[in-house]
């Protein structure tokens, strides 16, 4: 039962965590250290904890006991007196909120790469995260380690197109990103909002979308509009609303094309006069063609520009 979790984590995660892994799920043996010579993980990716969370483990660990020791490693600046969390930070703040001195754990020697991956996975295994805090825990392993989109997607068990997705995120004015730490918008909103690309109509519309709580797909709706891919002009009657109806059914379809693509897709249904409908895949630069092409025909450009 223990190797479980890790085999939903994919390949990649074998890789970044090498023998660190394999020891943990077989070495049983604990060392009681004290509260106060841990240090949280500087690699957390969770930023809040909410408090009914705490109160429920807690209640937990005064009845039951702590059924499962968090892991440290040795703190880099001082390996022979200080640690610092791996993973477990729920388990050490009851604890501590519990007035415990000592606490029992796993110690591990593992460098910062593993540290990150390890909580970032720890979280996205009880699905802990926000999207947000998914966002920068990616980036970060992009950035302070050089691993590409899809090594993190290997890495997490996530698809690229998730992790590409995800990353999207960042670029988010910081009131609407708020919305999302709050859960006042999804994942579902932001995504459409990033359709309108100027940072003070994505801020304006998410602003009006909390106020009035707009769904997904009104959201949607209006972001086509404003950006002029609506595939009608609004209009009453029996043929605007089969108009309506029509297009939110292309919604669904659209958003599965995006993710799969990991870029914007802009979808036009045809027209009751006859007009065909179209999709537009738009592209920044060859490289991003190559790969647009590589995911819908399967064939690597360079076979065939050779």
């Amino acid at each position: 039962m223990a190797k479980a979790p890790v085999a939903r984590l994919g390949k990649g995660l074998g890789a970044l965590l090498g023998e660190v892994t394999t020891a943990s799920a077989r070495d049983t043996r604990v060392r009681t250290v004290s509260l106060a010579s841990i240090q949280a993980n500087p690699f957390q990716p969770r930023r809040t904890f909410a408090p009914e969370e705490l109160d429920d483990l807690k209640a937990s660990i005064q009845e039951n006991g702590l059924l499962q020791p968090p892991m440290v490693r040795p703190h880099p600046d001082d390996p022979q007196g200080k640690y610092q969390l791996v993973a477990g930070e729920r388990r050490f703040r009851s604890v501590e909120a519990l007035g415990w001195k000592e606490i029992p754990v796993l110690i591990r020697d593992v460098d910062d790469q593993t540290l990150l991956v390890l909580a970032l996975v720890e979280n996205l295994q009880r699905s802990a995260l926000d999207p947000l805090e998914e966002a920068e825990g990616f980036r970060a392993l992009m950035d302070d380690f050089g691993l590409t989109q899809a090594a993190v997607a290997e890495a997490v068990g996530r698809s690229r197109v998730t992790v590409a997705n995800t990353l999207r995120l960042l670029r988010l004015p910081l009131s609407v990103q708020q919305h999302l730490r709050d859960g006042t918008l999804s994942m579902g909103h932001a995504r459409a909002l990033l359709a309108l690309e100027d940072p003070g109509r994505i801020t304006h519309m998410a602003a009006q979308a909390v106020a009035e709580g707009w769904t997904v797909r009104q959201v949607e709706a209006r972001a086509r509009s404003s950006t002029g891919r609506a595939t009608s002009p609004p209009s009453s009657g029996k043929a605007g609303r089969s108009s309506e109806v029509r297009d939110l059914a292309y919604a669904p379809l659209r958003q599965s094309l995006e993710e799969t693509l990991g870029t914007r897709v802009m979808v036009t249904p045809p027209t009751a006069s006859g007009r065909p409908g179209k999709i537009e895949i738009p592209f920044q630069d060859a490289t991003e063609l190559e790969r647009l092409f590589h995911l819908l025909t399967g064939q690597q450009a360079s076979d065939i520009i050779s």
